[in-house]
C-alpha cells in the first residue's frame, strides 16, 4: 500500500518525505487555506519534494468551469493529479478528462457505488472518507473493502485511496482492507512511527551501552 501525506503544510512534508516512505501528496482548499500561500506555488513547491501523484482540488461546479480548471491544474505539472468531486457532474467530467489523458483522482466517495461509478467514468482514483463515515455511524472500511473487491474482480485500473484516516490504527485497517493507497494526516504518520516499547528498548540499551567501553 503506497501512502501519501494529506496536507499543504510544506515542512511537514519535507520531513515526511525525508523518511523514504512517503509516495504522493493530498491536499484540499481547506488545507491550503490555513498556509496563507498562493495555491499554485505551494502545489508546485510539493511536487519539488515528492515525486509522486500530487492531488490538487478543483473547486468548480457546473460542467465546462469544471473542465477549464481541472485542465489549468493538471499543467501545473506532469505529477498533479486533479481532485474532481462525486456527483453527476464530476462524472461528465472524469469522463471527458480521462479522455485527454487527465488524472482523476474522484474525492468525496461515500459508497462503494459511487466507487464503481467513477471507476467506469475513468477516474486514476477514487477517495472514499472513512473517518466521515464512521462518525455518521457507518463503516467506513466497509466501503474500502467492497471497492477493492469490486475493482479486482473486473480488472479495473482505478485505484482505491483510503481518505479521512483518523488514526494509526485506521492505516493498518486500510492496508488490510486491500486499500492500494492511503491518505493520511502528518499527525498520523509521525505516530506510526512511535511505540512505548521501542522507545522502553532504546533507554534499556543505551543504559547498558555505559558498562562498557565501546571499540
Amino acid at each position: 500500500m503506497r501512502i501519501f501525506m494529506d496536507t499543504a503544510n510544506i515542512e511537514e512534508i519535507r520531513r515526511g518525505a525525508a523518511l523514504g516512505v512517503v509516495d504522493g501528496v493530498t491536499t484540499n482548499p481547506s488545507l491550503l487555506a490555513r498556509e496563507g500561500v498562493q495555491y499554485r506555488d505551494r502545489v508546485l513547491e510539493i511536487c519539488a519534494v515528492v515525486n509522486g501523484p500530487i492531488s490538487a482540488e478543483c473547486i468548480s461546479t457546473e460542467l465546462e468551469p469544471l473542465l477549464a480548471e481541472a485542465r489549468r491544474i493538471a499543467a501545473w505539472h506532469e505529477n498533479v493529479v486533479v481532485k474532481v468531486p462525486m456527483g453527476e457532474v464530476g462524472l461528465q467530467a472524469i469522463k471527458q478528462l480521462a479522455s485527454e489523458g487527465i488524472k482523476v483522482n474522484t474525492t468525496l466517495i461515500f459508497s462503494a457505488n459511487q466507487a464503481l461509478l467513477a471507476a467506469k467514468a475513468g477516474a486514476a482514483y477514487v477517495s472514499p472518507f472513512i473517518g466521515r463515515l464512521n462518525d455518521a455511524g457507518q463503516d467506513g472500511m466497509a466501503v474500502i473493502r467492497e471497492s477493492v473487491r469490486i475493482f479486482d474482480a473486473f480488472h479495473l485500473p482505478t485505484q482505491v485511496l483510503a481518505a479521512s484516516v483518523r488514526g494509526a490504527r485506521d492505516v493498518t485497517e486500510c492496508a488490510l482492507a486491500g486499500a492500494h493507497v492511503a491518505t493520511i494526516p502528518s499527525a498520523v504518520l509521525f505516530q506510526m512511527i512511535q511505540h512505548p516499547l521501542t522507545d522502553k528498548g532504546i533507554e534499556i540499551f543505551l543504559r547498558d551501552a555505559q558498562k562498557y567501553s565501546p571499540v
